[in-house]
């Protein structure tokens, strides 16, 4: 599946906005889509509609919930690290949902059933109360779930 596929289907259940910090929003609009990586596209495009299966929420700018999805310079939690400060966040690789009618861990649970379904690593955050899944290649880890703690 080509990026542009991905992206059209994906926006059936996400409009980018949710997916990117209020600041990229603002200032690219619609064009913020080039800041999120193919890869972690695609996977959230299985993960919504094949595997959750409900909806995700990320972002919800209305609410000022606004650093779930992908963060820029000017977000809090990257300008109050105080040091260099890299995460898949950052990269466009990763996000943080609430799933309707769903806990974080029961989400977490079915992904580690179905690796077989991405089509790369991923990871997933445990412990949290919310489903953060990501992209990033972590050197030495061969699994193709692979659950962290941050």
């Amino acid at each position: 599946m080509d990026r542009n596929d991905i992206i059209n289907q994906l926006s059936q259940y996400f409009k980018v906005e949710e997916l990117v910090c209020d600041h990229i929003y603002a200032r690219w609009g619609e064009a913020s889509w080039q800041f999120l990586d193919t890869m972690f596209l695609h996977c959230l495009l299985l993960l919504r509609r094949d595997i959750i299966g409900r909806p995700m929420k990320c972002n919800n700018h209305k609410l000022k919930i606004h650093q779930r999805g992908v963060r820029c310079n000017m977000c809090e939690i990257v300008r109050s690290k105080g040091r260099a400060y890299m995460s898949a966040h950052v990269l466009g690789k990763a996000g943080d949902f609430s799933i309707e009618g769903m806990t974080a861990e029961a989400a977490r649970q079915r992904i580690k059933l179905l690796p077989a379904a991405f089509p790369c690593q991923v990871r997933i955050e445990g412990g949290v109360t919310w489903l953060h899944i990501d992209v990033l290649p972590q050197h030495g880890i061969t699994q193709k779930v692979y659950e962290f703690t941050a």
